[in-house]
């Protein structure tokens, strides 16, 4: 169990701190919760029971070097189907394996690369999944290797050699 004042990782939301845990109930059910808000907006306020599977905490240092290092090889394969892509990238995301998620970022930044140097338009599912997930991982990346997602977003763009502007971090 996590303490008042620990930043954890919550599903979607990303890098979280938790600012109380409370008894609540449910339709006659009692749990435990976690009365947590994103780093990114202190004005949400989430509560989610304690046991729930989407919370982990934040990766180590080494553990963060091992994913930064994942860039230097191919991501997973592109599916040329927008639906089934869509779906099976957000499955892996939503299990929340830095690593396949890391995989998945970096095919979704090189056919972005790809793609846009072609001029043509990078599909809207894809970019908002990219944004979704680049935010969230460069974020843990940054804070375990305590740095910045700036200086984590350069690094990914060297390791994988593609342009700056196919970074979509701050959308």
């Amino acid at each position: 169990m996590f303490n008042i004042g620990d930043t954890i990782i919550y599903s979607a939301h990303g890098l979280c701190q938790i600012d109380g845990i409370s008894e609540k109930t449910f339709s006659g059910v009692t749990k435990t919760y976690y009365v947590l808000h994103p780093l990114n907006n202190e004005k949400l306020e989430i509560s989610t029971p304690v046991d729930n599977k989407t919370i982990s905490k934040l990766m180590a240092k080494e553990e963060a070097e091992e994913i930064l290092n994942l860039f230097k090889q191919p991501g997973v394969e592109w599916i040329e189907k927008g639906n089934q892509r869509s779906q099976g990238y957000a499955l892996i995301a939503k299990k929340g394996d830095r690593r396949e998620i890391a995989k998945v970022i970096n095919t979704l930044l090189v056919k972005k690369h790809s793609i846009e140097k072609n001029e043509k338009k990078f599909p809207e599912q894809d970019r908002k999944l990219l944004v979704s997930m680049q935010g969230i991982l460069f974020s843990e990346l940054a804070l375990s290797l305590n740095t910045t997602s700036e200086e984590i977003s350069a690094k990914i763009v060297n390791l994988l050699d593609i342009d700056e502007e196919v970074l979509l971090t701050n959308e």
